[in-house]
């Protein structure tokens, strides 16, 4: 997978006079003497590729926004809704006003030939005073994909074997940024943003691009971080804008919330023993017998933790070899013992913590339970 960034350059900090502008800090004032850069005129194809990306219809909403080279400097467009100013900022310091194109789109001309690793200083109105200046961020908009052309090969042939390393939320560094990569499969969509807690659950300003023909839709959002909420809000091809929960999330809120939830294992797995000796098994000569068990209604009210200690005991004592859980992943309903899963890969939170589940897990592989 790529750890680069997109053409706009290394990801960084921008640095003004009195030293490093951190992402989500104010902006200082348009340094005095800095041109504004004036867009190119905005032609019928550009406005109706606006038009699309605003209404939630895009494949591609990296082909317009972002940074884009071109024989008068590099253009520099940023979808901001509701924003009274927005100011391209570069490493050395320097500020560009950006013009509202349509739309909610701003943009300017830089006076650089190449691609600078630039960020986006907005204020809104009624946000005079103390932090009212305006606050630098990262752009989505200036990164390569995180999926590589192989996943997307064996996505589009249905063989992929670790979708939940690929799709999903996954908190990562692209060069020196830190953020999180959302992936969903969505084949038939006319378009895909994501919302959630960073973005105050308005998309408008992250639709997501479709990755070739394989269905998929990415975007990396810098600054995104564990614990952050998240849906997809997607347009159907109906046209209808829906809201989902991520199919391939880690962790979701406990019902009945139902947004997924950005999360990262810390988990050190204590099982090597049980490992190795299932390794040397043979287990068509070896005897088997395996406890079911819905852990809703074993016990109920135990969470992960306790159920590691009483259930580990439990089969123990009763001489089970093997334990075999009714469904765990995430599911909105109780009383359908998880049979109506909305999470695949997410254990469900009404017991615990993703790994709390993997500590129930590893004690019973630790008592040498299967």
């Amino acid at each position: 997978m790529p750890d680069q960034a997109g053409p706009a350059g290394r990801p960084g900090r921008a640095v003004g006079a009195d030293g490093p502008i951190e992402a989500g800090t104010q902006a200082d004032a348009v340094q005095p003497g800095q041109p504004a850069g004036a867009p190119p005129a905005l032609d019928v194809g550009l406005r109706a590729e606006i038009d699309a990306i605003v209404a939630g219809a895009s494949h591609d909403p990296h082909a317009v926004l972002g940074a884009h080279p071109g024989p008068d400097g590099v253009t520099v467009r940023a979808l901001r809704p509701l924003a009274e100013t927005v100011t391209i900022v570069l490493p050395d310091g320097r500020r560009f006003p950006a013009s509202h194109v349509h739309e909610g789109v701003f943009a300017a001309t830089l006076p650089v030939t190449e691609v600078p690793d630039y960020r986006i200083a907005v204020t809104y109105p009624g946000s005079a005073g103390p932090g009212g200046a305006g606050s630098v961020t990262d752009d989505p908009y200036r990164y390569l994909p995180t999926l590589g052309e192989m996943d997307l090969y064996l996505i589009g042939e249905g063989r992929h074997e670790q979708l939940w390393e690929v799709l999903g939320a996954h908190v990562r560094t692209l060069g020196e940024a830190a953020g999180t990569s959302f992936a969903v499969w969505a084949p038939n969509a006319r378009g895909v943003r994501v919302i959630g807690d960073f973005n105050h659950w308005d998309g408008r300003g992250y639709p997501m691009r479709s990755l070739g023909g394989a269905g998929v839709w990415e975007l990396f959002v810098p600054g995104v971080a564990d614990g952050t909420r998240y849906k997809f809000e997607i347009r159907g091809p109906d046209g209808l804008l829906r809201r989902k929960a991520d199919p391939m999330a880690s962790l979701a809120e406990q019902p009945p919330a139902t947004a997924s939830v950005v999360f990262t294992s810390q988990y050190q797995w204590e099982d090597g023993d049980w490992l190795d000796q299932r390794a040397k098994a043979e287990p068509s000569r070896e005897p088997a017998s395996v406890y079911e068990v819905h852990l809703g209604s074993w016990r109920p009210g135990l969470s992960y933790l306790e159920l590691a200690a009483q259930l580990t005991a439990y089969v123990t004592e009763m001489g089970f070899t093997h334990v075999e859980f009714l469904p765990v992943a995430e599911h909105p309903f109780g009383g359908s013992w998880g049979y109506q899963v909305t999470s695949y890969y997410a254990p469900t939170s009404r017991f615990g913590s993703p790994d709390e589940f993997r500590h129930l897990v590893d004690r019973l592989h630790q008592a040498g339970i299967g």
